[in-house]
């Protein structure tokens, strides 16, 4: 499926924009069964070309999809990835979820705000930063935890995530606690988003100490996690040879087996549109 050339036009895109934007959403849309199964990376890739979902983005996607412009900005709104006005250089966000909180994210916050001028999804003057509240980045055991493009940088104080802003505006290198070795912009981290791997996804340290303390303990005290019961209850039973957890679908015990509790459960088809089977 191909956008059609003289539809794309009317997105405001020149003729080299339409033509590299077709070729990487016809690569997408080969991924999936459905076509337009691919919309949300499509959408970041929209958003790699114009720092944000713009109203061009919105209309490729519905051309080349076959969909109304309404479906994908429907889409567009729900995901807070997904930025509906143009987006900083680099999106800082902070994780003022419980346990950062707990440890200072709030803290954090409200410096960098006081710092930059900005507030949550606001954009400095310069277009270099956009500052985000953001929720748990499931790395609790780094609190308090700070962003830069969904790079993580840990154990932050207000201090180091100031200098650290400073440092993003003078357009200086910063090297991520985890992950890649770099930071790379907006744009490009949404192209890594849209499913185009940039060839960096091996660099640097992966989990840390505080993530392995647990793994650690377990092979000094020779720990080990027990053995899958049998379906049966038994120590030895076939479906614990088979590695199985659970009784087989349609056995006794298994979450197949329920009586009919409503008329609906009985009434085959009910639900079913005029001319369809009966399932």
């Amino acid at each position: 499926m191909t956008a059609d050339p003289q539809a794309a036009t009317k997105t405001g895109y020149d003729a080299e924009t339409v033509a590299a934007l077709t070729a990487d959403a016809t690569a997408i849309m080969a991924r999936y069964p459905d076509p337009r199964s691919g919309l949300l990376p499509m959408l970041h890739l929209v958003q790699s070309v114009d720092g944000y979902v713009s109203r061009d983005g919105i209309l490729f996607c519905a051309e080349i999809l076959g969909i109304t412009a309404a479906e994908v900005s429907a889409v567009a709104t729900f995901y807070t990835q997904y930025k509906r006005h143009p987006n900083g250089k680099y999106t800082v966000g902070v994780c003022t979820n419980t346990l950062c909180a707990v440890m200072g994210g709030d803290a954090i916050f409200d410096e960098l705000s006081d710092h930059l001028g900005v507030g949550h999804d606001e954009t400095t003057d310069d277009g270099a930063i956009t500052l985000e509240r953001i929720e748990c980045n499931a790395a609790c055991d780094y609190a308090p935890v700070v962003m830069v493009n969904w790079e993580f940088f840990d154990n932050q104080t207000p201090e180091t995530a100031t200098a650290l802003a400073d440092q993003l505006r003078l357009g200086d290198d910063v090297v991520p606690t985890r992950g890649a070795a770099s930071v790379c912009s907006f744009k490009q981290m949404s192209r890594i988003l849209a499913g185009f791997p940039d060839g960096r996804a091996d660099e640097g340290v992966g989990a840390g100490e505080p993530t392995l303390a647990g793994l650690a303990i377990a092979r000094e005290r020779g720990w080990t996690a027990p053995d899958a019961p049998a379906a049966d209850g038994g120590p030895d039973g076939a479906a614990a040879a088979a590695g199985q957890t659970s009784p087989p679908v349609g056995t006794p015990g298994s979450s197949a087996e329920r009586k009919p509790a409503t008329s609906s459960d009985t009434e085959v088809g009910k639900d079913k549109k005029p001319g369809e089977d009966a399932k």
